[in-house]
């Protein structure tokens, strides 16, 4: 996926949409996310928080690492993430940190988005750098991929703890 050459953002939609469903395979929010410039992806992730045990391991911030590592700089001008699932206020605050100037997203999050949903971390005046948004492009694929992973979690059985349960005799 490195290196591909896309087109316009559905597209690139549908790039992060292959990372959300790698999230599937460790029993993470299915949420991808893929860092764009001039044309190349230079940065795909999905979430790992349960993979890595890290709070932070979130697709936008993973990306974000690696894009910085593969430009050689923080400073992500000339990007743009395209993100399955609107940012969360964490990623916001990071994409507005690392200076991206375009963040495109495919479903919103009415509960936690920091994009204009619930915050408007992104393009807040109050900032030193705001990010152009555009959301949609592919919502509704980006949003039945998360719906079915949480109706599967709800109909899953409640984990049992065997520590919580054994009486030690």
């Amino acid at each position: 996926m490195l290196g591909h050459l896309v087109s316009d953002d559905a597209a690139a939609m549908a790039l992060a949409l292959q990372q959300a469903s790698l999230a599937l395979g460790h029993d993470d929010v299915p949420v991808g996310a893929i860092i764009v410039r001039n044309g190349v992806v230079i940065a795909a992730r999905h979430n790992e928080r349960e993979l890595t045990g890290d709070p932070t391991a979130h697709a936008e911030v993973l990306a974000i690492r690696d894009a910085a590592e593969h430009i050689g700089h923080w400073r992500l001008e000339h990007c743009t993430l395209y993100v399955t699932l609107e940012p969360c206020t964490m990623c916001a605050g990071a994409l507005v940190n690392s200076r991206v100037p375009r963040v495109v997203y495919g479903a919103s999050d009415p509960k936690a988005g920091a994009g204009g949903s619930v915050y408007n971390v992104l393009s807040d005046a109050r900032l030193n750098h705001r990010c152009d948004i555009t959301s949609g492009p592919m919502q509704h694929e980006c949003g039945t991929i998360l719906r079915e992973f949480f109706a599967k979690r709800r109909k899953a059985p409640a984990p049992t703890d065997s520590a919580a349960t054994d009486t030690g005799d």
